[in-house]
């Protein structure tokens, strides 16, 4: 396999997680077939322009279909975040019933709402329809659409944008040379665009391999993305890290030929942060594979204890991280029967492979479990003040990434 950049051989593996289903293709019924539609889940490293990548990419097709069932709203601290980011950036960029706002990967219009509220003119390019519904409820104009260079092509005639929003989509595209030409197109000469993603450093550091899945077809380092951007002529000019899943970074990104903004010195440090702590060359990488084997040890062992001496044990959130862990651990229904989510889009379906349930909220007072595990530890704080009442009869919270914790 080729980088999908430089087309370099990839032939340096960062961690190899087996044969795992696509995570966001939940079961209807309990399936009695041993289940087949599993594919491979290696990452590796391309060591000319370290870009960092899923080996096998998958069609989008398979995974983001009309169905998916992935609604932002449903996290509330996720939606105050991008109150927040609306706040700021309006407040910086000096955004106004003039401007032209474009999000890539809208959803169910958890950002837009607040530029809407504004009255920022603004629109979302969605290729979900089950989210872009719910965004077009909200009064949000939504493009039912892969974001491409057509695409782009398309909405330029009448909808250039001053800010352009992406929020945890650059990992999300298998065409990424594609993706990134389309800002340069769909970008106003004096526009910015800002992509949000999870952050590769906090991914090795913190050994959060459970996110890495097919969804994820790369995994982003500022170094590698600046190289990346300039080939299409666009410039990162400023970036920052972020609290949340679990540390993102958010840079800010320009066309060469806008003088407007200049590069930050906060950009400047972080990319000699991770030169420092060499992102760039393969070792940085060697530990990620060891710690990856060790949590799931644990999350097996621990769930294997609570079966035999009859503790009773539920999962929270049924995210595509912690159907990673379940799928790389060997977990199913006989160990771990239910996961609770607040989505009714998810409830009553089960997880490919595992075959274990989604549940509603409303199964904690029945069966008063010992352990409630939080699967999307990013949102612990979150889930704990939610749930706190399973106290009253001695219930725990855990979490097993980055290690094994009681709450």
């Amino acid at each position: 396999m080729k980088c999908s950049i430089c087309k370099k051989i990839l032939t340096k593996k960062v961690i190899d997680l087996g044969k795992a289903p696509i995570t966001n293709n939940l079961l209807k019924k309990l399936s009695k077939k041993k289940f087949k539609d599993s594919y491979p889940l290696q990452v590796h490293f391309c060591e000319k322009c370290w870009l960092v990548q899923n080996k096998y990419k998958l069609d989008p097709k398979k995974i983001f279909k009309n169905d998916y069932p992935y609604f932002s709203s449903f996290s509330s601290s996720w939606v105050k975040h991008a109150e927040n980011y609306t706040k700021n950036i309006v407040k910086r960029f000096n955004l106004n019933k003039s401007s032209l706002v474009a999000e890539v990967a809208s959803n169910d219009g958890y950002l837009l709402q607040f530029f809407k509220k504004r009255k920022i003119p603004c629109y979302g390019v969605e290729p979900t329809k089950s989210t872009a519904i719910e965004a077009k409820k909200k009064g949000i104009k939504t493009f039912k659409k892969f974001f491409n260079i057509k695409t782009a092509q398309s909405l330029s005639v009448k909808y250039k944008a001053d800010l352009i929003v992406a929020n945890n989509v650059l990992a999300h595209v298998p065409n990424l040379r594609n993706f990134i030409e389309s800002f340069r197109i769909l970008l106003k000469e004096n526009g910015i665009a800002t992509f949000e993603f999870h952050y590769l450093i906090n991914l090795i550091k913190k050994n959060q391999f459970d996110t890495i899945y097919h969804e994820h077809y790369f995994y982003h380092s500022l170094i590698s993305l600046d190289k990346i951007f300039k080939l299409f002529g666009l410039r990162i000019f400023d970036a920052e890290n972020l609290k949340s899943h679990g540390g993102s970074l958010r840079i800010y990104v320009k066309k060469e030929n806008n003088s407007r903004f200049k590069i930050t010195n906060r950009l400047k440090k972080l990319i000699n942060y991770e030169i420092k702590i060499g992102v760039s060359k393969i070792s940085f990488y060697k530990k990620l594979q060891s710690e990856a084997i060790k949590i799931k040890n644990k999350f097996y062992s621990f769930l294997k204890f609570c079966n035999n001496n009859k503790k009773t044990v539920i999962g929270y959130g049924a995210a595509a991280k912690g159907i990673t862990l379940i799928n790389f651990s060997r977990v199913n229904s006989n160990m771990l029967k239910y996961i609770i989510d607040k989505n009714p889009e998810k409830q009553n379906k089960f997880l490919s492979q595992s075959n274990i349930k989604i549940v509603n909220t409303k199964i904690l007072k029945k069966i008063k479990p010992n352990y409630v595990i939080i699967l999307p530890w990013n949102l612990k704080k979150e889930v704990i003040k939610e749930l706190n009442f399973i106290k009253k009869w001695g219930g725990k919270f855990v979490v097993f990434v980055p290690s094994f914790k009681m709450l």
